[in-house]
């Protein structure tokens, strides 16, 4: 999946979103969202990079815990045929939920 299908597949989620993080100052209310590629996972054969794959992160964060958003997050995770692993936690200095997926593309 190419960077711009990412930007796509953000904007289809709905939530306002950036790369990595919002600058100082301009980050919107909750909910909201960011993706980074923190790394790759490529394949390798012959010595050489057979198979290129990134790993992507999509976190979503929340002031309180949001099911159905997260049921839309997956509806568009899954439309774009994508396998994720969720994990959740509560930032207390922030006061805010972050849901994480994480994935290849």
């Amino acid at each position: 999946m190419e960077h711009n299908e990412v930007m796509a597949m953000m904007g289809d989620m709905g939530l306002p979103f950036a790369y990595h993080h919002f600058a100082e100052g301009e980050s919107p209310g909750p909910p909201f969202s960011v993706f980074y590629y923190p790394g790759d996972d490529n394949f390798a054969a012959d010595g050489k990079v057979y198979f290129k794959s990134r790993q992507l992160h999509v976190e979503i964060y929340t002031d309180v815990k949001n099911p159905a958003l997260e049921e839309r997050v997956e509806m568009v995770l899954d439309a774009h045929g994508l396998f994720y692993r969720k994990t959740e936690s509560w930032i207390e200095e922030e006061k805010l939920y972050e849901v994480l997926y994480r994935m290849e593309v």
